[in-house]
């Protein structure tokens, strides 16, 4: 058996400061009953319009549900909302489906909400959303959908080391991309397959470029017509 080494290498970009701060005293702050200067005060600012443009820009990442008519600002949780059947899986970027070009990221960019009749919620999922058209004849997960450009591809990040003919997510020289993965041990050859209606030449990785490839995660599931 090929001892394939799996290694993650993704890029890293800080949230604002002001954002972080703003997630932390959503635990501990009422902030929903607090006008934006006070809010603006915890965080050492003095303008209001500082505080609610962060809270603003949180809220189009998905990270806090908000509506001050309603005196609320809170955290949105990973996981299973409370009696709405929907889980929040966290969005990291983008992937391609073709040659790879979109770099890996490995911060929160926002979040989704899926039924979790369809994606059951577990520690490690996460979605990218897909670029290209060499995965548009696939047939994923429960519904057997195929992945057009724009759709949020669901990755189980805990499943690094794949079987045959599973879908993945790969990483391959800082690069993200959408495959169906085989494994070639005579030739001792990673072999990335598109399924698609247009017709893509295999991604082969072969045992010098192994530095340069890792598997991010299975593809479980894809969502189409998002609303995040």
């Amino acid at each position: 058996m090929i001892e394939w080494r799996w290694k993650v290498k993704l890029k890293q970009k800080p949230m604002h400061k002001n954002q972080e701060k703003l997630l932390k005293l959503s635990k501990t702050h009422d902030l929903g009953r607090m006008s934006y200067r006070e809010i603006a005060s915890l965080l050492g600012e003095k303008n209001a319009q500082t505080a609610k443009y962060h809270l603003l820009q949180l809220q189009m990442k998905g990270l806090i549900k908000m509506s001050k008519g309603e005196n609320i600002i809170e955290r949105v949780k990973q996981g299973v909302a409370q009696m709405s059947g929907l889980v929040a899986i966290p969005v990291y970027g983008a992937a391609d489906c073709g040659g790879p070009t979109k770099f890996a990221e490995n911060y929160i960019q926002s979040f989704i909400r899926v039924s979790s009749t369809l994606v059951p919620y577990k520690k490690g999922l996460f979605a990218v959303q897909a670029d290209g058209f060499s995965m548009n004849n696939a047939r994923i997960g429960k519904s057997k959908r195929n992945i057009d450009p724009g759709d949020y591809v669901i990755v189980d990040g805990d499943v690094k080391v794949p079987e045959k003919g599973e879908y993945v997510l790969s990483v391959i020289d800082g690069l993200a991309n959408i495959k169906k993965f085989y494994l070639d041990e005579e030739n001792r050859q990673v072999m990335l397959v598109s399924e698609s209606t247009m017709d893509y030449p295999p991604i082969v990785i072969d045992e010098s470029e192994i530095d340069q490839y890792v598997v991010s995660g299975k593809v479980v599931e894809v969502i189409k017509n998002v609303k995040n």
